[in-house]
């Protein structure tokens, strides 16, 4: 493999993660998007608590316009708190909740079974089984998890 194929890879996996999210209740339309930015803005604040959206933006990469639709969706969904920085009250600083709301609760409890089968185009047991093994395996190696784990 090379780091073409594992970067194509990596999208396919990342396409197959999106399809396993639910809905959210009432859907999306009322912000637009999908989850990836989402997933992306959570992943960041779990690494870097009580920041700015302009931070957010600067280590993801993602337009601040995303980063705030992101902080919105998850205010709402009761996933994320803000309050102003006490150092400049222009800004608002944004953090994970300190107890899962229930759409992370929903999220989590969701299997990705459904859109693995969808993706293998099948529902052939030794298929599902090789891939949800070799998925745990990268999980355990490569997960943002295991990283902190590592440096710790």
């Amino acid at each position: 493999m090379d780091g073409v194929e594992l970067f194509l890879l990596g999208r396919t996996l990342m396409k197959i993660g999106e399809g396993a999210m639910p809905e959210p209740e009432g859907g999306m339309a009322r912000y637009g998007g999908g989850v990836r930015s989402v997933l992306i803005v959570v992943s960041d604040l779990s690494a870097h608590p009580d920041s700015a959206v302009g931070e957010i933006a600067a280590r993801t990469g993602l337009p601040q316009s995303q980063v705030s639709t992101a902080v919105a969706r998850l205010k709402e969904a009761g996933a994320v708190v803000t309050e102003n920085d006490p150092n400049d009250r222009r800004r608002l600083l944004v953090r994970q909740a300190p107890r899962p709301s229930d759409r992370m609760v929903q999220v989590r409890a969701t299997t990705i079974d459904g859109a693995l089968a969808d993706a293998l185009g099948d529902e052939d047991p030794v298929a599902m089984k090789e891939v949800t093994d070799a998925l745990d395996t990268l999980a355990r190696h490569l997960s943002p998890q295991a990283a902190r784990r590592r440096q710790s």
